[in-house]
């Protein structure tokens, strides 16, 4: 019984002694995964790369051919095999669900370390601040870009265009002193003004003027839409300072 001929193709990538092309390395490894035996070549120099872009009428590397035809880059090797293709500009809730489920594992994380037990009050309150933290970290990675997107949509920094630069800092330092347990009489009227003020502007800018803007909450680069999600990280602020002045009152009255 004949055998049948195993699959091949051809890829052309960059491998140069300063750059080894990213996309030419997922193309290779998307083939062989897909059962093709490739045939490497390397375009060593620029004036290399050059010289194959314009035989083959290019923009591009990697180029992958496939039964004497081409394929095309990275993409196109994606979409020949039935693949999806991330769409850059398309809006995604991934960064703030990543987010919330690294915050809520470390809370749990530290629950157990600290107390035994993954599961107690102390790691619900290590959630909402550890996420704060996070969150904050996002924005100060690039603050400029954040304080524009923000001023899209939040009430104060519309009035005062420097509380979009110290929002941040803002949310990060009360992060920091609620996962302390420290300086309550700061953290808290600072989560109560500024998860107070976010999730008013988000109600208003999303459920009554009805408008479609990016969220701004995992930093001004993101594609994540203005919504319930963003709305979540003002209401958490506000029940944590709520809930850091009630628990020591009930706790007062109890004894």
């Amino acid at each position: 019984m004949a055998t049948a001929a195993p699959k091949s193709a051809i890829i052309y990538r960059m491998v140069m002694p300063e750059h080894t092309c990213p996309y030419g390395l997922k193309a290779k490894d998307l083939l062989r995964r897909q059962g093709y035996e490739v045939e490497d070549h390397w375009l060593r120099t620029r004036e290399e790369t050059d010289a194959f872009k314009a035989k083959h009428g290019v923009k591009t590397t990697p180029q992958t051919f496939i039964g004497g035809e081409r394929v095309g880059g990275y993409d196109d090797l994606r979409r020949f095999f039935g693949k999806a293709v991330r769409d850059p500009k398309a809006v995604t809730y991934r960064p703030v669900i990543a987010v919330f489920a690294m915050t809520a594992l470390m809370a749990l994380a530290a629950s157990y370390a600290a107390f035994g037990t993954p599961v107690t009050v102390r790691a619900g309150e290590w959630f909402i601040a550890f996420s704060m933290c996070v969150l904050a970290m996002l924005k100060l990675q690039n603050v400029e870009s954040f304080s524009s997107m923000f001023l899209n949509y939040d009430l104060l920094a519309k009035r005062w265009v420097p509380y979009s630069y110290i929002y941040p800092y803002a949310e990060g330092l009360a992060g920091v002193l609620m996962a302390a347990g420290a300086l309550t009489w700061l953290s808290v009227p600072v989560a109560l003004v500024i998860g107070t003020i976010g999730a008013v502007s988000v109600i208003k800018a999303v459920y009554i003027d009805k408008r479609e803007l990016k969220c701004a909450c995992v930093g001004g680069d993101s594609n994540v839409p203005l919504g319930f999600l963003s709305l979540t990280e003002n209401v958490m602020m506000v029940a944590m300072a709520i809930w850091m002045i009630a628990a020591p009152a009930a706790l007062s009255m109890a004894h």
